[in-house]
């Protein structure tokens, strides 16, 4: 998910209108340096070259444009990790201690800590209570301005507040930073039980671990039913977990809405995933998930930048980044000559931007939980599952998602019982269509949650 919508591309858009104007947001956090062939080169290299050969006429190592044009980030400021920390601003989190998670995969996670956000009012009935979930790099700020505690607004903030699709008016809403996450919810960051930060000794967590804390945290906040259970993305993956964990745990769910999300991970995804997790446990800052106590601008923000970097590509479609960018290059950079492209110009700041407020560990944490995602995993497989869902439930897609295909919504609109016909965001945006897209999801979505609400 990236957090910052694009402006839509399209005839009227006027940074169309000359092939040589910056694209827009592209290539003004990020600092990158370009490595001559000679600083790549390790110093004890044997050459292909014969030095001492006589070269051909007019040909010189230094004459021309270099291909060797390998760029790092050059973070110097970055902090270690983004994590919020104890001690950071708390701006609007709150906190709940739910004890120790018994985890899918064996084990537990002890002392475990839950961070969320709340809007409105529980009403005396208390059946008007929506839980939002987020995607992998977002959070609880799911409303709201930047500020202290909360390095990015809201990215949700056109779904949910007064008089939204989502009317914190009339309901009572609360928003999870997810278990394993790096935003006030236990996860590597949070101190493990010898005083030290977990890093590499977290444990592998799951979407029905992560649903698991939620219904914990439900239960603190004295929750028995949730009206709409929503989410996009990996949080739609957690809503849909929720539609048969909370029933078997005493927490109804009586509506589910499921955006741009999956009943079952599918193979390209899981092949997208493993370039991302190995850049980032390739970059020898990683340190094999301890890299805590590592002064600024000596944590994993190359790995972690060229995992977002790849993540990014498929949040976006083919049709954007040819309509918006297609050959520009970026500013009076000129590729013939080791500058860059507008779109890659792009992708460099969406890499800094993450790189300077999330986590590495966390990064990789929640990506491994997406990947064995499987809703039908020791329920009889994906159509029974999904067959024994009660709750109704909403799908939306995106018609050029290229990370959860469409394909994916309408499996699940199939097979729910009481499933409505899966609806498609026509969008150039690819899958962040749910961030960007509200003229045509917050109609879909209010108009759904108001059905609910006349079926009482």
């Amino acid at each position: 998910m990236s957090e910052v919508p694009a402006p839509r591309p399209g005839c009227d858009d006027p940074s169309r209108a000359a092939v040589d104007t910056r694209a827009p947001g592209a290539g003004t956090s990020v600092q990158w340096t370009t490595m001559t062939d000679e600083q790549q080169r390790p110093g004890d290299r044997t050459d292909d070259v014969d030095r001492g050969a006589p070269q051909p006429q007019g040909w010189s190592r230094s004459g021309g444009p270099s291909r060797a044009q390998s760029r790092r980030l050059d973070p110097t400021t970055f902090p270690a990790s983004g994590a919020w920390r104890p001690g950071d601003p708390v701006g609007d989190r709150q906190h709940v201690e739910i004890g120790a998670l018994e985890l899918e995969g064996g084990g537990q996670l002890p002392g475990v800590q839950v961070a969320y956000e709340s809007w409105g009012t529980l009403n005396d009935r208390r059946d008007n209570a929506v839980l939002v979930l987020h995607a992998l790099t977002g959070d609880s700020h799911v409303t709201g301005e930047a500020g202290p505690g909360h390095p990015t607004a809201g990215w949700w903030s056109e779904m949910v507040g007064p008089g939204a699709p989502i009317d914190t008016d009339r309901y009572y809403v609360v928003a999870p930073n997810v278990v394993g996450g790096c935003q006030g919810s236990t996860g590597p960051s949070s101190l493990a039980p010898d005083g030290a930060p977990w890093g590499s000794a977290f444990p592998i967590i799951t979407v029905r671990d992560q649903v698991a804390a939620e219904i914990e945290l439900s239960r603190s906040l004295g929750i028995t039913s949730w009206a709409l259970v929503v989410g996009a993305s990996m949080g739609g993956l957690r809503a849909l977990e929720w539609t048969l964990l909370g029933p078997e745990a005493g927490i109804e769910v009586e509506s589910a809405a499921i955006i741009a999300s999956a009943a079952q991970t599918p193979g390209d995804q899981i092949a997208w995933a493993h370039p991302q997790l190995t850049a980032i446990h390739a970059d020898p800052r990683f340190r094999g998930g301890d890299y805590y106590d590592a002064a600024d601008g000596d944590g994993p923000h190359v790995g972690l930048g060229i995992a977002r970097s790849i993540a990014h590509t498929t949040y976006r479609s083919a049709l954007e980044f040819d309509e918006r960018f297609g050959r520009i290059p970026q500013g009076g950079d000129d590729p013939m000559h080791g500058g860059r492209f507008a779109v890659q110009s792009y992708l460099d700041h969406h890499a800094s931007k993450l790189a300077r407020r999330f986590d590495a560990n966390s990064y990789v944490v929640l990506t491994e939980s997406m990947l064995t995602h499987d809703l039908g995993r020791d329920r009889g497989g994906v159509t029974t599952a999904l067959q024994s869902i009660r709750s109704r439930v909403l799908v939306v897609g995106v018609d050029t998602d290229r990370l959860f295909l469409p394909a994916e919504s309408e499996r699940i609109a199939r097979e729910v019982p009481r499933a409505e016909p899966v609806r498609l965001l026509r969008s150039a945006y690819g899958h962040d269509g749910f961030l960007i897209e509200f003229d045509q999801l917050g109609p879909i979505v209010g108009e759904f949650l108001a059905g609910v609400h006349k079926r009482r």
